[in-house]
């Protein structure tokens, strides 16, 4: 894996160097051969003018493969720079599913336009599948399912697969229908061709495997095809009428595009941002949650105006009340960043939440107490004052008891009102730990050392 990822940074920094220069012949023969994933990557990793020379220099018959891989906001930049008989030439040899993931980003023109040159059987695969929710399993689904009825011998079943003379990708599995299309099992590909073929389906397939409900959430799919060890699965409507199939392919997207978004969300920023987007509309992103970190730091910097009388009187504590805040904070962070892996991954509900309390705040006492010991002692020595190492190991401890709990109960609260944890739970834990910290040490030494 180092060795590919080495190569591919060799790559755009030779792609980089070339374009700058001109010499758009070495640029064609470094892409010669790329896959559209890594072909997708490369115009990610580039500024914009460079970026679109890039993209005119992508052969036609892998740009609609191409804008499928890269981030939207980066597909809407690639698309505004090319015309309508372009876009329609990218998409035409798209199959349902990946036209319905390109299709909200085209032109309105265009897309009512390809919907007309369309046949009615395209056009209405194409309509029912954007029917379906954005991130549900009917979005995701592929088409190309084949269905067999579990009377048939393996025989019969042989024939056809010969007849149509190939089968999907990712197919490790037909799927068993009864009579009215109703899902009723899979039959494995390597029991197809291992066992009699007068053997009847009924008698080989699996009729206790999962199928995937048409609008369940693409999270939730995800987490069936890790914890099954699936390779495909059947979707099914409300009357479990086989509607499609999702193959792994399709999941390892999804996986990689929720680990993206959690990733940065916790900085507060869109998973689609562009790495290479103009200065003025990144700034207007990110000045969002900078305004609202600004707020919480008023917030906690009012706390400390209201002990301005005991810092004025001991400067000791000006020094050693960023320890209180700091250790309280990366404490918290730890509990928050596990909380949010645990409800991403359904790990957590309010079955197991108490538990999980009582175990952060024993984590919590237990840490607090023999780091506040260390930090006292290191203050007495500073400042020579047992009162002062006594009331910061104090803070601390209640600092982190805070921490712990507030690590566990944002992600949940922020979750039941339909808030992201992973957006917003960094800033409020930051506000808590900030807060409780100043106002336990300098509270502590308003009452004790003054």
């Amino acid at each position: 894996m180092k060795e590919t990822t080495e190569t591919l940074e060799h790559r755009l920094s030779r792609i980089h160097t070339a374009l700058r220069k001109g010499q758009f012949d070495e640029v064609d023969e470094i892409m010669a051969g790329f896959e559209p994933a890594e072909i997708a990557l490369m115009l990610e990793s580039l500024p914009p003018v460079e970026r679109i020379t890039l993209w005119e220099r992508v052969p036609v018959e892998v740009d609609g493969e191409v804008l499928l891989h890269v981030h939207d906001e980066v597909r809407s930049t690639l698309i505004d720079d090319m015309d309508p008989a372009e876009i329609k030439a990218a998409a035409a040899g798209l199959d349902t599913t990946d036209l319905a993931e390109l299709f909200d980003d085209l032109p309105q023109l265009v897309a009512e336009d390809m919907l007309r040159s369309m046949d009615e059987l395209q056009r209405r695969r194409l309509e029912e599948t954007l029917a379906f929710e954005e991130d549900s399993a009917g979005r995701l689904m592929r088409t190309d399912s084949i269905g067999v009825r579990a009377d048939v011998s393996l025989e019969t079943v042989q024939r056809f697969l010969r007849w149509k003379e190939s089968v999907p990708d990712n197919t490790d599995a037909l799927m068993v229908v009864d009579r009215n299309g109703l899902f009723v099992g899979t039959l494995p590909l390597a029991r197809l061709v291992s066992h009699p073929p007068e053997m009847a389906v009924a008698d080989l397939m699996d009729s206790d495997v999962k199928s995937i409900a048409m609008d369940m959430p693409t999270r939730e799919v995800a987490t069936l095809f890790q914890t099954h060890d699936l390779v495909s699965a059947a979707v099914v409507d409300v009357n479990g009428m086989l509607l499609g199939r999702i193959v792994i392919d399709d999941i390892v997207d999804v996986i990689r595009d929720n680990s993206e978004q959690a990733l940065m969300n916790m900085a507060g920023l869109d998973e689609e941002e562009d790495l290479f987007a103009p200065v003025l509309p990144s700034a207007k992103r990110r000045a969002v949650w900078l305004g609202i970190n600004l707020v919480t730091a008023f917030l906690a910097a009012w706390v400390i105006g209201r002990f301005e009388e005991v810092l004025d009187q001991i400067v000791a504590l000006a020094v050693l009340m960023p320890i209180v805040a700091s250790m309280g904070g990366i404490a918290g962070s730890q509990t928050l960043t596990l909380a949010i892996r645990g409800l991403a991954l359904g790990q957590i509900s309010q079955t197991n939440s108490n538990w999980l309390m009582r175990k952060e705040i024993g984590i919590a006492v237990l840490n607090g107490v023999g780091w506040s010991l260390v930090v006292a002692v290191l203050a007495v020595l500073w400042f020579g004052s047992i009162g002062i190492g006594l009331i910061i190991a104090a803070a601390l401890v209640i600092n982190m008891l805070a921490a712990g709990a507030a690590g566990i109960a944002i992600p949940l609260v922020l979750k039941r009102m339909g808030i992201d944890p992973a957006l917003s739970g960094s800033v409020v834990l930051t506000t808590v730990t900030d807060v409780v910290g100043f106002m336990a040490f300098l509270g502590l030494a308003t009452i004790f050392l003054l």
